[in-house]
């Protein structure tokens, strides 16, 4: 079992990361992760965390880590993260004149 891993936060890095969770304009997993961080600066241990936010324990102390490390900066995505784009323009100009020019009705059904 990994030693218990806990962070205390400045009362600015709890007013940012408290605005952060409540913002509309910040992805999900960013808002998560500042709740994370929150919590477990009031004294929740990371399984009780990994429950509420029904993830893996790693991922809890992953945060923890990268917030130790990085700061407010390694709250967000790191770039290159996810699917790479497969539809190049061409592709989505030619899709956008066959809707407009078919005779054919599509809708989302």
């Amino acid at each position: 079992m990994p030693a218990p891993i806990r962070i205390v936060l400045t009362e600015s890095e709890d007013r940012t990361l408290s605005e952060l969770r409540v913002a509309t304009c910040v992805p999900q997993r960013t808002r998560d992760r500042a709740h994370m961080l929150r919590l477990n600066a009031q004294g929740w241990n990371t399984p009780a965390i990994a429950e509420i936010f029904e993830c893996h324990e790693h991922t809890v102390r992953a945060t923890i880590r990268r917030w130790q490390t990085d700061g407010l900066g390694g709250l967000w995505e790191a770039p290159g993260r996810g699917a790479k784009r497969k539809w190049q323009e061409a592709d989505l100009q030619y899709l956008e004149h066959c809707l407009e020019h078919s005779e054919r009705t599509y809708n989302s059904m």
